[in-house]
């Protein structure tokens, strides 16, 4: 039976939090202090944690805790304690890797939802269905199966078992990120979500009895990316996912910015809303294909779901058209109340983009300090400012402007 699938986004602190649920999702995911696969972004603490879920569930949204890292001797001891206050403040399923976790959740949480992590490299129904009987309530597939895959797993396993897939964002060039590189390098294990990215990094040959002499693996001076992989992107496939019997659609990106997470969010649920008004006629609206391009990301493709991907491209820098300028935080009274991100100027065009509506285009006619007094541009860090508009939108919507060539 097909169903609406969930939107899903990534938290890796409140701002980004407060974007995720303003921008439509319907559940989040996020990490504590510990036994996340997330080391970079500041994460939540017992406090920060209670908060969080207390904002989410008020606006109606899911929050998953994410503890898929692989516990040491001397970290597991303090998971017990640390898993009965996630389901004490109530955090809605534990995201889960490790086989002892997973037991232990089963004991000292078992009125939570558990999780199986990407990072347990589910490639099969057997698996899927095993862990199925372990308990889990979901499986997060790995990123390596084609659409196909993803429908015979669904097929062939208990209809209670909740499917979840990325379907946006960076992936890993290993096998659902069984990595060692990172680790081998810098000392930064992948696995207990320190991952530097080192496949990003551009690399050259060197001979063992010509030391000093660098030869790119291909004629590129700036030497060879051959571990660097593309973005995915699979906004335009939201009914072909559905009806291979995805639960939920996970988008990566717990150290993006909260711009990020906001642009994306809003894309997918748009995109997911316009899907279910018509499932059997879905052809995504464009604009929801250019607001995904205008995030900082790398070159998108399709991953595996369409077989064998095109997953590796010449380099491994981001492409960014868009600044976030400002965030509104009022309109009245033929005012819109904003607080700058970066300068703006009398004379420039930008796009004001709001919670599940298409952006809107505008340009600065005039410009006002937060006391009224008119200025030529907002060049100051932080500063409130005023724009006097008939334009309306809610606050929290962000508005941007394309970045010159250059910048």
């Amino acid at each position: 039976m097909l169903q609406k699938p969930e939107v899903l986004a990534p938290v890796g602190d409140f701002e980004r939090l407060i974007s995720a649920v303003q921008y439509g999702a319907d559940a989040v995911y996020l990490g504590g202090k510990a036994f996340g696969m997330r080391a970079t972004p500041a994460n939540f603490d017992e406090e920060e944690l209670k908060r969080a879920v207390e904002y989410a569930h008020k606006h109606g949204v899911k929050v998953y805790l994410t503890c898929n890292t692989l516990p040491r001797n001397h970290e597991i001891e303090y998971f017990p304690d640390y898993i009965r206050y996630a389901e004490q403040i109530g955090i809605d399923a534990c995201i889960a890797n490790d086989i002892g976790v997973l037991m232990m959740l089963k004991e000292h949480a078992p009125g939570m939802e558990i999780h199986i992590s990407t990072q347990a490299g589910i490639v099969n129904y057997q698996t899927a269905r095993a862990f199925y009987e372990l308990g889990a309530k979901r499986v997060v597939l790995a990123r390596e199966l084609s659409l196909e895959e993803v429908a015979q797993i669904r097929e062939k396993t208990p209809p209670e078992l909740e499917i979840e897939v990325f379907v946006h964002g960076a992936m890993c060039m290993s096998v659902s990120g069984r990595c060692l590189i990172s680790n081998y390098l810098v000392d930064r294990d992948a696995d207990r979500g320190e991952c530097a990215q080192p496949c990003r990094w551009g690399y050259h040959l060197v001979e063992e009895k010509r030391p000093g002499q660098y030869y790119p693996v291909f004629e590129d001076e700036a030497g060879s990316y051959i571990l660097n992989a593309k973005d995915l992107c699979m906004i335009e496939y939201i009914d072909k996912l559905a009806k291979a019997g995805v639960t939920s659609l996970k988008i990566e990106g717990r150290a993006k910015s909260a711009y990020y997470v906001a642009v994306v969010t809003n894309a997918y649920r748009c995109a997911v809303d316009q899907f279910w008004n018509d499932p059997e006629h879905f052809n995504l609206e464009p604009w929801l294909l250019e607001e995904v391009k205008k995030v900082s990301h790398r070159r998108y493709s399709t991953g595996f779901y369409f077989g064998k991907p095109d997953q590796y491209y010449e380099n491994g820098g981001y492409l960014r058209e868009y600044d976030v300028v400002a965030v509104v935080d009022a309109c009245e009274n033929g005012w819109m109340h904003a607080t700058q991100k970066n300068k703006l100027s009398i004379g420039e065009e930008v796009e004001i983009l709001s919670p599940r509506a298409k952006p809107v285009v505008m340009k600065i006619e005039s410009l006002f300090d937060d006391e009224g007094n008119p200025v030529d541009s907002t060049p100051h860090p932080h500063m409130r400012f005023r724009i006097q508009t008939e334009v309306v939108v809610p606050p929290g919507s962000m508005i941007r402007k394309a970045r010159k060539d250059g910048e």
